[in-house]
């Protein structure tokens, strides 16, 4: 590779330039730094065994000075939710002041210190370090959906859902689930943009299409209320940061239609050999890195979305014909407290029954060796864990042809008896439809 073009150089030597170089050195290193999920990222397959041991969002570390940060200056605990595994929490938003702080005492400081008026190889070494963190972070968001377990289709209870009981994060993720070939396309320009840039001669072109992209994807987290606007608006900053030396180069040729000299990158070593080294060094980090995200979330797809991923033992949505209580038969009235209107069963352990009016509940399901089913209630308000907690109803299921099912026990210590019909998945609208290459009047429903 060759050295940085005469113009950039002298750019370089701009105190504005200058002053911007040294802030961005210091604020997007510390934030890719201490935003643990991007250096994971970079393990390749390796961060799959590593995640055992050291959860990605670990930032214990960062807790005693955002905790102290929050309380003292917001009067709110700014303290990390491991569990949570949202961006977007007062931990984050603290760390983020936080680190804006350090950057400009940093800058400042730097500028005082520091009389040079240019830093070619510390610039060629941060923009190398900006395209992998960018690159990985790319790489692992477009695997998760072109291998589609970021954002699966409806579950069985969710296509009972009334559409305005969803919250709008939920309306974006259906939406996108419920159509796998717009996922998996979204997951392709994605990983595209990663993979160009782990190569140097591509890395302009993937910075741009990184800008494209999470320019969408800050944009559905900001109108649906993402928990991950923190993260895309950064990764969209790094992708203009990237892309800043070579504005008038783009401009001359998109806007202007000038010819502009070669897009270049700013070299790492003087001696030409190590700069070739270096570059397959990248190129092989990238399909490292590409193989671990795909790795990764191809077992998490078989394991939990694929044909032959686990599924309950009554795996289906029955709707309820028949059911009695204390001996005596419930007529489907929507003003019923005890009665159900149907029962869920999707995922192993888990089930969902549904109110006359038309409520959601999930309960925890446990098939018994001796045909038994137990429902238990999914929190436990004394204070004690779930697993713990008596179930609510105890019933023997018969199964006398496949989509016919005969519970009978207690519930809530009260004998019942229900009947109940399998319906067809199918029978919904949104897995039925498909679709058309000819419609004479659009359907809507």
């Amino acid at each position: 590779m060759t050295e940085a073009p005469a113009a950039t150089t002298r750019a370089s030597r701009n105190p504005l330039t200058q002053n911007t170089f040294r802030f961005c050195f210091v604020y997007f290193g510390l934030f890719c730094l201490l935003l643990t999920l991007i250096p994971f990222t970079l393990l390749g397959i390796l961060g799959r065994w590593v995640r055992r041991y050291i959860s990605p969002w670990n930032m214990t570390l960062t807790n005693p000075l955002t905790g102290w940060v929050g309380r003292t200056f917001f009067g709110v605990d700014a303290v990390l939710h491991e569990d949570s595994g949202a961006g977007d929490q007062a931990a984050m938003w603290v760390l983020m002041l936080c680190i804006l702080v350090v950057a400009v005492v940093a800058t400042a400081v730097w500028t005082v210190v520091d009389r040079r008026t240019s830093h070619p190889r510390l610039l060629a070494w941060f923009t190398l370090f900006l395209r992998l963190c960018l690159g990985g972070q790319l790489l692992s968001f477009g695997f998760a959906k072109l291998i589609p377990t970021q954002m699966p289709g409806p579950t069985l209870a969710q296509l009972l859902e009334p559409y305005g009981d969803l919250s709008p994060a939920s309306v974006l993720w259906l939406q996108v689930g419920s159509s796998y070939p717009y996922e998996m396309t979204l997951g392709a320009v994605e990983v595209a943009a990663g993979l160009l840039l782990f190569v140097p001669r591509t890395a302009v072109l993937g910075a741009a299409l990184s800008l494209a992209s999470m320019a969408q994807v800050l944009l559905t987290n900001m109108t649906f209320d993402i928990p991950e606007k923190l993260l895309s608006s950064h990764l969209l900053l790094i992708s203009l940061v990237l892309l800043a030396p070579h504005l008038r180069r783009l401009v001359n040729v998109f806007v202007l239609q000038r010819p502009c000299e070669p897009l270049t990158q700013p070299s790492l070593f003087k001696d030409d050999q190590k700069n070739r080294i270096a570059v397959w060094i990248q190129v092989f980090l990238g399909i490292w890195v590409a193989f671990g995200c795909g790795y990764d979330h191809w077992v998490v797809w078989q394991d939990q979305y694929g044909a032959g991923s686990p599924k309950s033992e009554r795996y289906g949505i029955w709707n309820v014909q028949d059911f009695t209580l204390d001996g005596q038969p419930l007529p489907p009235l929507t003003t019923d407290e005890n009665r159900w209107q149907r029962l869920v069963f999707d995922n192993p352990g888990t089930a969902t029954y549904q109110r006359m009016n038309g409520e959601l509940v999930s309960a925890r399901a446990e098939f018994l060796s001796n045909g038994q089913l137990e429902l238990t209630a999914m929190t436990d308000t004394t204070g004690g864990t779930a697993g713990r907690q008596p179930p609510f109803a105890t019933l023997s299921a018969e199964q006398p042809t496949p989509d016919r099912l005969l519970l009978r026990g207690t519930l809530y210590d009260r004998p019942v008896a229900i009947t109940l019909e399998r319906v067809d998945p199918n029978s919904f609208t949104l897995r039925s439809r498909g679709f058309h290459w000819v419609q004479d009047y659009a359907y809507f429903r």
